[in-house]
C-alpha cells in the first residue's frame, strides 16, 4: 500500500473512531498498526493544540450499553500524564491503567488481559515520562511505607543502567532518563514474559505493543520503535 493510500485510510478511520465513539464493528475493523497510527495522530493534535471538539455527553450516551476501546495505555499516575488528553481520545476510546512508575504487576497484567482478550483492544502502550518521581525515588533507593515495594520493582532498571558512572542519583537528569528508558523497555518485556494470553495475541498479530516516553516539557510522545511488535505472522521477540 502506498504512503498516500495508507494516510487516506488512517484519515478515514480517524474520522470514524474519534468523531464518533467506537462500536463493536468499528473496533473489529481496526488493526494494531492502525490503532497505533490513531494514537500518534492524537498526540500530534495535542502538541499542536488542535484537539478535536467532542460532544462528551453524547459519548456518555453512546457508551451506556458497552465499551469497545481500541487500545490500552499503562501510564504513570503523574498528574501531567492523562492518556486521554495526551492522545486526544474521547470517552470509550482507550483503557487507561495508571499507577506510579507505570509498574507492571499481576493486577496490571490482568487488566490488560481483560482489555485485549475480553474487550477487544488492539494495542498496548507502556508510557513512561520524563522527570518521573517514581523513577527518581528508585534511583535514590527511597524507602517509605508501601511505596518501598513499588520502587523495588523499578530498581532492576537502576542496576541495569551501566553507562552513567558518576552521580547515579535523582540529581542527575541524564541518569534518571536513562533508567526511565530501561524501565519502559523492561516493562514491555515483562508483559510478554508474564502473560501467556497477551504474548499469544501479540505473536499472532492480534494485538500490538510498544514502549513510549512522554516529555512533560513539550507534550510529545516518543515511541521506542525497537520494542514494536505489529501484525507479525511469524514468532517474534521484543528487543531490549
Amino acid at each position: 500500500m502506498t504512503t498516500l493510500c495508507f494516510n487516506q485510510l488512517i484519515f478515514k478511520i480517524s474520522k470514524m473512531t474519534i468523531m464518533k465513539t467506537l462500536n463493536k464493528i468499528s473496533q473489529a475493523n481496526i488493526s494494531p498498526r492502525q490503532a497505533l497510527e490513531l494514537l500518534q495522530a492524537g498526540n500530534n493534535r495535542f502538541v499542536d493544540n488542535l484537539r478535536l471538539n467532542r460532544n462528551l455527553l453524547q459519548m456518555v450516551n453512546d457508551t451506556r450499553d458497552g465499551q469497545w476501546p481500541m487500545a490500552a495505555v499503562v501510564s504513570c499516575m503523574d498528574s501531567r500524564t492523562s492518556a486521554e488528553l495526551i492522545f486526544d481520545q474521547g470517552l470509550g476510546d482507550i483503557f487507561s491503567i495508571r499507577l506510579a512508575g507505570a509498574v507492571i504487576s499481576d493486577n496490571v497484567l490482568g487488566s490488560l488481559e481483560y482489555a485485549c482478550k475480553v474487550a477487544g483492544s488492539k494495542f498496548i502502550v507502556v508510557l513512561g515520562h520524563t522527570k518521573c518521581g517514581a523513577i527518581k525515588g528508585a534511583c535514590d533507593a527511597v524507602e517509605m511505607g508501601n511505596l518501598t515495594g513499588l520502587l523495588n520493582k523499578i530498581a532492576p532498571a537502576v542496576f541495569a543502567e551501566k553507562a552513567v558512572k558518576e552521580d547515579r542519583s535523582s540529581n542527575n537528569p541524564t541518569f534518571v532518563e536513562a533508567v526511565n528508558h530501561i524501565h519502559t523497555q523492561r516493562s514491555v518485556q515483562a508483559i510478554m514474559e508474564q502473560s501467556n494470553i497477551l504474548r499469544d495475541m501479540i505473536l499472532k498479530g492480534e494485538v500490538g505493543i510498544i514502549g513510549a516516553t512522554y516529555d512533560v516539557e513539550t507534550g510529545v510522545v516518543n515511541f521506542l520503535e525497537h520494542t514494536l511488535i505489529l501484525e507479525s505472522r511469524e514468532p517474534a521477540a521484543v528487543a531490549v
